[in-house]
């Protein structure tokens, strides 16, 4: 199995008020395709965890592994770049621009990494838009279009760069069991058609019992 992410002996610990271990000793593998949930109560350390995976927070003890690559101690130009390449994030906000139009929403971490010409750019978007079934909605502002939809552009958005890894938090916290069934059921198409990794946070264990594997934490570990 070709490995996508990877981490060894990720350990944080928060220095205010007291010092604080938050993330104790974790050492997980996400391959290529697999469609991998979070679990665990509130404060256990899984936001705090996956916001190390995904580059942002640097601050930590351990190795993390992106395409095989070690990318701790890159610096943050660097990791600016990979996390725009290789990691699409979907949030429990969608965090559209309202006065942007769909299109514009979708195009904008391609433009920022700059690879493809505007006419490419617009090309793909209009394609992810096609994906999620939602092409019809190019032209209207993000303020003008349902929640349901808004997350379904956010996911068209985390896909533009065609990512290695999809990230979420809570994903599906602010949907009706409807919407949340559709945004499931868009993971699951991408994890099995086009082979992409899914890690997503979740509190919704109906959700979670549908992925190809649940890691439960508890109290900063990983407990299975």
């Amino acid at each position: 199995m070709e490995t996508v992410l990877q981490t060894k002996h990720i350990n944080k610990y928060f220095k205010k008020p007291v010092l604080f271990h938050v993330i104790k000793d974790i050492s997980l593998q996400i391959n290529k395709g697999e469609f991998t949930s979070i679990m665990g109560k509130s404060g256990c350390g899984k936001s705090t965890l996956l916001y190390i995976l995904s580059t942002m927070d640097t601050d930590y003890e351990g190795q993390l592994y992106l395409n095989n690559k070690l990318i701790t101690g890159a610096d943050h130009h660097t990791l600016s770049h990979l996390r725009n390449k290789h990691i699409g994030f979907v949030f429990q906000f969608h965090y559209l621009l309202s006065e942007f139009s769909v299109l514009e929403n979708v195009m904008l971490p391609a433009k920022k990494l700059g690879e493809l010409t505007l006419e490419e750019v617009t090309h793909n978007a209009y394609e992810k838009l096609k994906i999620l079934n939602i092409e019809q909605l190019a032209k209207k502002r993000a303020s003008q279009i349902s929640g349901g939809e808004k997350q379904r552009v956010a996911i068209a958005r985390a896909l533009i760069n065609n990512p290695s890894i999809i990230m979420g938090d809570e994903p599906t916290g602010n949907l009706d069991s409807h919407n949340s069934e559709n945004v499931f059921n868009i993971f699951k198409e991408l994890s099995e058609e086009n082979k992409l990794s899914l890690l997503i946070v979740t509190h919704d264990e109906d959700f979670a019992k549908r992925t190809d594997r649940i890691i439960t934490m508890e109290d900063g570990r990983i407990i299975n």
